[in-house]
């Protein structure tokens, strides 16, 4: 592990070096690029730093174990230990810094919500969803914007896509991807039953266009005329695109925008997505059982989280968690859930990498 730190302490210098070259700065590609290197590794050093801090003054209150003093060396033992523990935290706090990195962590990312079953119930709860999510970007300070939506009539969503951009937005929402099950009484229950729906969530993280390698000739791009609700552009110009991608036979859609060329901006957004969703699908399964364990499955098939209304209650399946607090939740204050679950994987990362 010391090895490693010495070679990010290295790069760690070379990079406070380039930062500071006037032909980098004026380079803003490369030069967000270094930044976002050098605020990477910054957490590794600060925390080594302190590491070797606490050292040091363990072998300071090392001497004063031969102290004559019997006070002076029952002061130095309980300084000692408690130096102890706090090295045995930052060792543990190092391991994690040091964990291999996803490579998505600090992508924007293409959030999917889609009804599933449930009819106009779960067309609802995609909706609520979609609010939770939403007001959760405006605490973060992230930006949003709607690509793709297809609305019900009373309020609810079949499906929507929504772009997030800010720091580090994979690393906090890559855990969502799954089934969120809702039970409560429909505002259309007239006895007063409880209903169980559910929505499909997919956190999917923004390709560019160096990510996945689009050749023109695999798409087939339709236009046609919006449908639904829109404004004056509906059903009087072809604005609508369809793309459709050959080899793979993904279809995306969009009809928001009055201009077909921002409406095929936004489909081939959503569809660098996929591609580069469906490449690295196909990467992680033929991982071992244990490496995919490891970062989690990310299976939208399976049920991670119940919403449970009459009690007020969310239940966090993967890890056992729940909490009485389901307004506070859907007001946007997710990270009672997202922070347990980042040190969930974290910790079976390190059983894994130690093994």
């Amino acid at each position: 592990m010391i090895g490693n730190i010495k070679d990010i302490e290295t790069r760690y210098d070379e990079l406070e070096a380039e930062l500071g070259r006037p032909e980098i700065i004026r380079d803003r590609k490369i030069y967000t690029k270094y930044l976002k290197e050098h605020s990477r590794l910054t957490p590794i050093l600060l925390t080594f730093r302190e590491f070797q801090s606490i050292q040091e003054e363990i072998e300071s209150n090392q001497s004063l174990l031969d102290d004559p003093d019997p006070e002076m060396k029952q002061l130095a033992r309980e300084e000692i230990e408690a130096l102890r523990s706090k090295t045995l935290e930052l060792e543990d706090r190092l391991k994690i810094l040091l964990l291999p990195k996803d490579s998505n962590d600090e992508k924007n990312i293409l959030l999917e919500i889609r009804a599933g079953t449930g009819g106009d119930e779960a067309a609802l709860f995609a909706a609520d969803l979609f609010r939770m999510y939403s007001r959760y970007a405006e605490l973060k300070g992230w930006k949003t914007e709607i690509l793709s939506q297809n609305v019900t009539g009373i309020g609810g969503v079949k499906e929507i896509i929504m772009l997030m951009e800010g720091r580090m937005v994979y690393s906090r929402l890559k855990y969502e991807s799954g089934v969120h099950r809702v039970q409560r009484v429909p505002e259309t229950e007239a006895q007063g039953r409880i209903h169980t729906s559910a929505v499909t969530v997919a956190v999917l993280p923004e390709a560019e266009e160096i990510d996945v390698d689009v050749v023109p000739e695999d798409l087939r791009i339709d236009v046609y005329r919006s449908s639904g609700c829109g404004g004056q552009h509906v059903n009087t110009t072809d604005s609508a695109v369809r793309i459709t991608h050959l080899p793979t036979g993904l279809v995306v859609t969009c009809q928001d925008e009055k201009s077909q060329h921002k409406n095929k901006a936004k489909a081939m957004k959503v569809l660098r997505s996929r591609l580069l969703d469906l490449e690295q699908a196909e990467q992680h399964a033929k991982m071992s059982e244990d490496r995919r364990s490891m970062v989690g499955s990310g299976d939208r098939s399976e049920r991670i989280r119940t919403y449970n209304f009459p009690q007020g209650r969310v239940t966090e399946h993967r890890i056992g968690l729940t909490l009485y607090r389901l307004e506070d939740f859907l007001a946007g204050n997710l990270d009672t859930v997202i922070d347990p679950l980042i040190t969930h994987f974290q910790t079976q990362a390190l059983k894994q990498s130690s093994r």
